[in-house]
């Protein structure tokens, strides 16, 4: 693997991965065999990457326990970085601060300047300029559900942001533990969307709010339906979240973080079950990822080439598809191996080892 002496190139696969000990960036052609690497940000904690297409640029959601929490962004695939937090702080006169950026997303592309952030303590903020300068947005964070939001194992967080593209005003928050939020007008206002999950933490098993939410995905070609990897489950939505059903059996267990959904085939997902809440590691020592073709009807498990007697940790932002065809699955673990399959999940391959713990794993195709 060459250490970055090249750039990446128009159409490249671009794979984004974010430490707890800095950012490093993969690059291939659409073959995926030989892959270059950069690194940066090294000594900081990037929780999230993304690419944005619109203008051919990189967000890292980056965080230091000396200079705090900053959204930087790259213009040059990487080459040089600028960082920004004016503005992502909660009001002065509130006793909540935003110690870390743990998501930062662009948003529609009818809107070709606007970037999402979601932070701890759990707040949501948004930009009009491409991160420069940001805003809280008050109607989620000071929900009228908000006291039902209490802390995960990774504090209280906002940590995923996805903004509908087929509508330019529709976008989707979670928190954790919070649950699920829908906005239809660009976060003027939110809806929760938890109906039919489980809290099993709670007195009342299905609450309104206050669900664990680990991570949760749509496909543009089917923007109305959602998959969701929760604290207790893994759960389908059809209808924008308006219900859900839950679609865990079949896995080997309930619980796990990460949830991807194939670039090209809005019926196929992916997920990586580990034991238990207790036990958060692979079940029986192997890793393994599993996969429905049938909207979580059915599952089936991959796991040629990835290793056994391994107890390995996969956290919510770590496993990610490419946009190549066949597709690619990668995925991270918390103790710095980087999986990938170019067959969608059938063969896997050591891509990098010896990283710092895993937290993101995203990818982008470069733009010209």
């Amino acid at each position: 693997m060459n250490n970055g002496n090249q750039r990446p190139k128009p159409n490249d696969v671009l794979l984004m991965l974010g430490t707890r000990k800095g950012t490093f960036l993969f690059w291939s052609d659409p073959e995926r065999r030989a892959w270059q690497r950069s690194e940066h940000h090294l000594g900081w904690s990037t929780h999230a990457l993304s690419y944005d297409a619109r203008h051919g640029s990189i967000y890292a959601a980056t965080n230091s326990p000396v200079y705090g929490a900053l959204v930087q962004r790259s213009d040059d695939n990487g080459l040089t970085w600028q960082a920004f937090n004016q503005g992502l702080d909660f009001a002065a006169e509130e006793e909540r601060r935003v110690r870390e950026v743990w998501q930062v997303r662009p948003g529609h592309p009818a809107h070709p300047d606007q970037v999402w952030a979601g932070t701890r303590e759990a707040g949501l903020f948004q930009s009009q300029d491409r991160g420069n300068t940001w805003t809280p947005v008050g109607s989620l964070n000071n929900h009228p559900t908000h006291a039902t939001w209490m802390p995960g194992g990774g504090g209280l967080i906002l940590h995923t942001i996805i903004p509908d593209p087929t509508a330019a005003g529709r976008v989707y928050a979670c928190v954790s533990a919070g649950g699920a939020y829908r906005s239809e007008d660009g976060g003027v206002s939110w809806q929760p969307i938890n109906r039919g999950i489980r809290a099993d933490f709670l007195p009342d098993v299905y609450p309104e709010t206050g669900q664990c939410v680990h991570k949760m995905v749509l496909h543009p070609d089917r923007p109305q339906v959602l998959f969701q990897q929760n604290h207790g489950g893994v759960y389908r939505s059809d209808d924008r979240g308006e219900t859900w059903v839950d679609i865990s059996e079949g896995l080997p267990s309930r619980f796990g973080f990460p949830i991807a959904i194939h670039p090209h085939d809005p019926h196929t997902v992916y997920v990586v079950p580990l034991t238990a809440d207790e036990q958060r590691v692979t079940p029986e020592g192997q890793m393994a990822v599993w996969r429905s073709r049938d909207d979580g009807n059915n599952w089936q498990k991959l796991a040629a080439g990835l290793p056994d007697a391994a107890w390995l940790t996969i956290l919510r932002d770590a496993m990610a598809t490419d946009w190549c065809d066949p597709a690619g699955v990668y995925v991270g673990t918390e103790t710095g191996q980087l999986f990938y399959s170019r067959d969608e999940g059938e063969h896997w391959e050591v891509l990098a080892d010896f990283l710092p713990p895993i937290l993101a794993v995203s990818t982008g195709r470069v733009s010209g």
